[in-house]
């Protein structure tokens, strides 16, 4: 990753500019063309030095008031497999396999729900116990309250 990239990097961490034409934008910012912050954008999300380039919605604001962090005690053989598959649910914005902390957290598969109402999320934790089936042992569901930081790795300037 050379200059031009990194500062590419803190120019966009918190979002595209919000106009017609964001990459022209970029460009004079950073003195270059808005081809060239493209081609680079593009590589980064190649070499995996970037996950993606997306709008990421504020669920609040467009209604989805009801959060839920879903875990579940997913036999070890079966929780890659099953999470793939619990990720591309429409209503599960999260995915992760981790570690369990046993003996007191045994869950390793945890999974963002969003909903209109506590109610909509418990169906949606329905379908996806439906979906885990046998493979899984144990669940639980933690209700968000308030959003104290939402934010990904920032680099310093």
């Amino acid at each position: 990753m050379d200059e031009l990239d990194r500062r590419l990097i803190l120019a966009t961490q918190r979002g595209l500019p919000l106009c017609a034409q964001p990459y022209a934008a970029l460009a004079a910012e950073l003195g270059c063309d808005a081809a060239t912050v493209m081609q680079r954008l593009e590589a980064m999300l190649a070499r995996g030095v970037i996950r993606r380039i997306g709008a990421v919605p504020n669920h609040y604001a467009i209604g989805y008031t009801a959060n839920g962090m879903s875990v579940w005690d997913v036999a070890d053989e079966f929780v890659d497999e099953l999470g793939e598959r619990i990720g591309q649910l429409p209503f599960v914005t999260h995915c992760y396999r981790r570690p369990r902390h046993l003996p007191g957290w045994p869950y390793n598969l945890f999974a963002m729900l969003h909903g209109d109402s506590r109610d909509e999320v418990m169906a949606r934790i329905a379908i996806v116990r439906s979906l885990l089936g046998d493979a899984c042992r144990a669940d639980d569901v933690l209700f968000s309250t308030a959003i104290l930081k939402k934010t990904g790795l920032r680099l310093a300037a």
